[in-house]
């Protein structure tokens, strides 16, 4: 359950109409590394993370990446405001406003539209885990480069804050990393798919009792014992 508080995390208070940044500033709203994206992308992997800390990490920074929706959304909509067609056109934006007016779409800033392949889950915390720390960074990267487009400080304040915040993402998402191959390394988790455990037994059982080739015998006995004793 989320409780709604009717402010946005950090003031957006644009005064001065910028066109092109808004068409800009949209793929964080819309794009592959965005904040929409990342909100579902950490709210589904929640489910299959390992202990309860992962899944509350994972929830606390997906909502906060939802009320960054919101933040990117109230930037754009004030960048926008009272922009005229001729403005409109002059910026490229035409296209916008012929399929959707004055509203808000998410788009990257080619525009191109948000897709769900956006978020990738998984089902493995670690692979899931590493891929949120690589969308931190390039969200991070994709602000930095913002803030090099502007020179308005009513605009770098909250870019500057969103910035910080990818950083402290990627922090957390390193710790709950590290915990969870903990976690796997005491339980051997990462063994949990039966099948493929099962056959890797097989073919090594074949191996060993193959007298072709003593070193191919000897390597795979090996892994086989290595295994068996790690259970």
């Amino acid at each position: 359950m989320w409780k709604y508080v009717k402010s946005l995390e950090y003031p957006v208070n644009i005064k001065k109409k910028d066109l092109k940044m808004a068409k800009y500033l949209v793929t964080q709203y819309g794009g592959a590394n965005g904040e929409l994206a990342a909100a579902f992308r950490y709210l589904n992997q929640r489910y299959t993370m390992p202990d309860d800390k992962g899944k509350s990490l994972l929830t606390d920074i997906g909502t906060e990446e939802l009320a960054h929706v919101e933040m990117i959304s109230a930037m754009i909509y004030q960048l926008l405001n009272g922009a005229t067609l001729k403005e409109l056109k002059e910026a490229g934006l035409a296209s916008h406003y012929t399929e959707h007016g004055y509203g808000l779409y998410p788009t990257d800033s080619n525009g191109v539209p948000f897709t769900v392949s956006y978020f990738a889950t998984t089902g493995d915390p670690i692979a899931d885990l590493s891929e949120d720390m690589a969308a931190e960074q390039k969200a991070r990267a994709t602000y930095e480069n913002l803030i090099n487009l502007t020179d308005d400080p009513d605009l770098l304040a909250p870019l500057s804050f969103l910035r910080q915040r990818e950083v402290v993402h990627f922090q957390r998402f390193g710790e709950a990393l590290r915990d969870v191959q903990d976690k796997m390394a005491e339980k051997k988790f990462y063994m949990n798919n039966m099948k493929w455990n099962n056959n890797m037994n097989t073919n090594m059982s074949n191996c060993c009792g193959n007298n072709s080739t003593n070193n191919m015998n000897n390597g795979c006995c090996n892994m086989r014992n290595d295994s068996s004793s790690e259970a």
